[in-house]
């Protein structure tokens, strides 16, 4: 009896792709960890400098433009270059940022590393996604998604325990420096364990034929370079894009801005608010890895990758909504449920809307995609930063914001449904 690959359970054709899999969870939970760290330290640097709210917020500004600009150059190169490589030099950059925080004396300065820092870790998810693309199935891409996103939510966990307990220990200065130093041993084994799966050694032919089943996956791909022109008039480019640009905002606001809440409404400070901060991202952690297995499984009971990916944003963005009360809730720990269930929530989202590049569009074409989506993820977020530090500036309240938060994500499907109905495939002459 003949049985097609894509009917040969995952367990019998190997597993070497989840051990790639597993190094992009690292590289992400390093990538969190570089850029969460000023966040956690945002009111000792705040009471250090003596900056206001809206001076805060401009350097988180510079930041998010730096990712921008990044997002936009690091796809084609990566499209171009490959992923080792490119993410190579991404990690190689932030890296190198992220310990110049360790020596800077003002504002500007802060701006200008944290500027750097942006445009080395905007190369990650590019990276990332193309490794997926390269690695995985169509029906596996979401969970593999989903899990090295889960990497996010581990060094948002790290960062609140570790970044704390160096500071009070031996100062601010040496948690960018001692952080940054020891994570460039993720290089070393990036560098020696990835390749291509045709290329790489470890990988069966059963394994490797079942990561090409599927759309598109067998073909030859061109050598062509991709046309943004063509790119950027397509609705499935801006539906990723525009799905980027109404919910990456609020994964910002959590990550340099929640340590802040937390101190502002419940008093806690360094010592204290490390056991909030990790609950919460623990069920982030939880949000990312059930949000990419839901869909998968979806995918693989026969549910289109339309039908699989957008039920279960749906569901992620009513799961939201809860954050609107955050501000109200005089108990820590109920709040801590609230802002949990969002960012959870969030996580899903992400580990679906990630995905979708690789459902739309052929390998070819994915990081410059990515790329275009996370500049518009980026610019949203640096809209997000303005309004944040006017808003507690004037207001001194986080509701607005939250309130903010509260719809971002039912625009966000409703905008991806409008422009892309039952995410049609482009064919890579559309591109090229």
């Amino acid at each position: 009896m003949n049985l097609q690959m894509s009917d040969v359970p995952p367990a019998r054709v190997g597993r070497y792709r989840w051990m790639i899999c597993g190094l992009l969870f690292a590289a992400t939970a390093i990538n969190y960890i570089d850029r969460q760290t000023i966040g956690v330290l945002k009111p000792t640097l705040q009471a250090e400098f003596k900056w206001t709210e809206s001076s805060y917020a401009d350097i988180v500004f510079w930041f998010q433009c730096a990712y921008a600009i990044g997002y936009l150059g690091f796809g084609p190169v990566i499209d171009r270059i490959g992923a080792r490589l490119g993410y190579a030099v991404a990690f190689s950059v932030w890296t190198l940022s992220h310990i110049a925080h360790g020596f800077v004396h003002s504002i500007t300065q802060f701006a200008l590393v944290r500027f750097t820092l942006g445009l080395g870790e905007s190369g990650g998810f590019p990276s990332s996604l193309k490794a997926v693309s390269e690695w995985f199935p169509q029906k596996e891409r979401a969970l593999a998604v989903g899990v090295f996103n889960a990497g996010s939510n581990i060094g948002a966990i790290i960062t609140p325990l570790v970044v704390p307990a160096i500071t009070l220990a031996w100062g601010w200065r040496a948690a960018f420096i001692a952080t940054g130093v020891a994570t460039f041993v993720w290089l070393i084994a990036w560098l020696a364990m990835y390749r291509s799966p045709s290329a790489h050694k470890k990988v069966s032919a059963t394994e490797l034929a079942y990561i090409h089943s599927g759309e598109d996956s067998v073909a030859p791909m061109t050598t062509a370079p991709v046309s943004w022109f063509k790119l950027l008039r397509l609705r499935e480019t801006w539906a990723y894009a525009l799905g980027k640009f109404c919910t990456d905002p609020i994964w910002w606001l959590y990550l340099f801005w929640l340590p802040d809440f937390l101190a502002k409404r419940y008093n806690l400070d360094l010592k204290s608010f490390g056991p909030p901060l990790v609950a919460i991202y623990l069920l982030s952690d939880i949000g990312s890895v059930v949000g990419g297995w839901g869909s998968s499984k979806l995918m693989q009971s026969g549910r289109t990758a339309n039908v699989a990916r957008k039920s279960t944003m749906l569901i992620c963005a009513l799961a939201v909504i809860p954050i609107v009360f955050a501000q109200f809730v005089s108990h820590l720990w109920a709040a801590v449920a609230i802002i949990g269930l969002a960012t959870a929530a969030h996580q899903a989202w992400s580990a679906n809307l990630m995905t979708l590049p690789s459902d739309m569009f052929p390998r070819v074409a994915v990081g410059s995609v990515v790329g275009i989506g996370g500049m518009a993820g980026a610019v949203g977020g640096m809209l997000m930063s303005k309004y944040n530090g006017y808003i507690l500036d004037v207001f001194g309240s986080y509701q607005p914001i939250f309130a903010l938060a509260c719809g971002a994500y039912i625009v966000g499907i409703a905008v991806i449904h409008f422009l892309s109905p039952r995410l049609t495939r482009v064919s890579e002459s559309a591109v090229t």
